[in-house]
């Protein structure tokens, strides 16, 4: 798929990408969307870093060390924090010195994003919404009789989620 076919489509506008440390989906992201700023989800960030974790009773402090980086006011502040991290497992766990060096910068990307979005963009949570909603409305039907009819129904779907999230009773993300 081309960004052009994409583009006729009507999408536009796409400011950051957020998703999982995926291989398919970065290589996807790269090929198509070279420019665009890339948002590692925070969620999946914390959950991969526990592999990095030697001692079990060092998990729980760790895991708060990372949520407060995550969680700091700006990224001035967040890469303040990662730096002293980073530097207090150098010598204890240079494995995960190593990987906090280079995963944790992939999430704080939605510091770059408007305070009141930087929320609801720092995980993948808004895709896992519509790839529920997919699930759950094409499981109903079970058998497409052709692709066709299977793009009209997830197109549908799609259509749905976008009106209710561009109103603004139910608004996702705001601009304000």
């Amino acid at each position: 798929m081309s960004i052009e076919s994409l583009v006729k489509r009507g999408l536009h506008g796409i400011k950051l990408i957020v998703s999982d440390d995926h291989s398919g989906l970065k290589a996807a992201r790269k090929a198509v969307f070279p420019s665009i700023a890339w948002q590692r989800c925070q969620f999946h960030l914390q959950q991969n870093a526990q592999s990095y974790i030697a001692k079990k009773s060092d998990k729980k402090t760790i895991a708060a060390e990372i949520r407060a980086i995550l969680n700091s006011e700006d990224l001035v502040e967040a890469e303040r924090k990662l730096k002293i991290l980073i530097a207090k497992y150098e010598d204890k766990n240079p494995r995960l010195s190593e990987w906090l060096e280079h995963a944790i910068p992939e999430g704080l990307s939605v510091f770059k994003m408007p305070t009141i979005q930087q929320k609801k963009l720092r995980t993948s949570n808004m895709a896992e919404r519509v790839n529920q909603e997919v699930k759950r409305r094409t499981k109903v039907a079970r058998i497409f009789p052709n692709i066709e009819s299977l793009l009209r129904l997830v197109s549908a779907i799609c259509m749905d989620i976008d009106e209710d999230w561009s109103t603004q009773t139910k608004r996702y993300l705001t601009k304000e």
